[in-house]
């Protein structure tokens, strides 16, 4: 692919990869740049089975502001909100990573960079022998670790960056979103986060779940995609 990419993780479900996708997507948008979301697999989509749409898929796609087919934004579409490997199984369908790297590659060409946003966890199964891991490795992006700020946030951090290095994917930067407004002492959490991923967070999320946060990931954009995101 000719394309930037980037494959977004997250340390769990709910940690705000869609709210992250979408942000990013705004801020390179506002930036000039041609960029377009991808949600490969989705669970928990609304409408009858023959015309599933995912709620993280249609934001992804409105994101955007590139026209393309939701069949490339989210090859995999489910009725269940329950683990992939589960929803596929009772689907009776395989979820393939190198039909999902084809969807990628047209998705590329409509676009100067593409967002790929992970579902639940990176080592969350999509089937019996394979995780999200595969997907990425796959798409062959760097990786960007949006982490869950609650209580174990640093174990699921460290874990789940360890776990990016070992299947030799690139970590190109974490981003932490507050999901619990009661968390205690976030400030020396992330200070502690910093220090054992060996970077620091690209961005900081308040707690506001409906918000897009295009404004607050411009420098982020700047960070991952050069001078043209500012």
């Amino acid at each position: 692919m000719t394309s930037q990419g980037l494959f977004i993780a997250g340390t769990d479900t709910g940690a705000g990869k869609t709210r992250v996708t979408c942000g990013l997507l705004g801020a390179l948008a506002a930036s000039g740049r041609r960029a377009i979301g991808m949600k490969p697999v989705a669970t928990g989509a609304q409408g009858q089975e023959s015309d599933l749409l995912s709620e993280d898929a249609a934001m992804i796609a409105a994101s955007s502001r590139l026209a393309a087919p939701m069949s490339d934004i989210n090859p995999y579409c489910f009725h269940l909100p329950i683990s992939p490997d589960i929803a596929a199984a009772l689907a009776g369908v395989e979820i393939r990573p190198e039909r999902i790297a084809a969807a990628c590659r047209r998705l590329a060409a409509r676009a100067d960079i593409v967002l790929v946003e992970g579902t639940g966890g990176w080592l969350a199964p999509i089937g019996p022998a394979q995780t999200m891991a595969d997907i990425a490795t796959a798409l062959d992006f760097p990786v960007l670790l949006v982490v869950g700020l609650k209580l174990g946030c640093i174990n699921h951090a460290l874990l789940t960056a360890e776990a990016i290095r070992a299947r030799g994917c690139r970590l190109a930067g974490w981003i932490g979103n507050r999901v619990d407004p009661d968390y205690l002492l976030p400030e020396a959490n992330l200070a502690t986060l910093e220090r054992c991923l060996g970077m620091p967070p690209l961005a900081v999320l308040a707690n506001a779940p409906l918000a897009t946060p295009a404004a607050e990931l411009a420098a982020a954009a700047r960070h991952l995609f050069g001078a043209g995101a500012s």
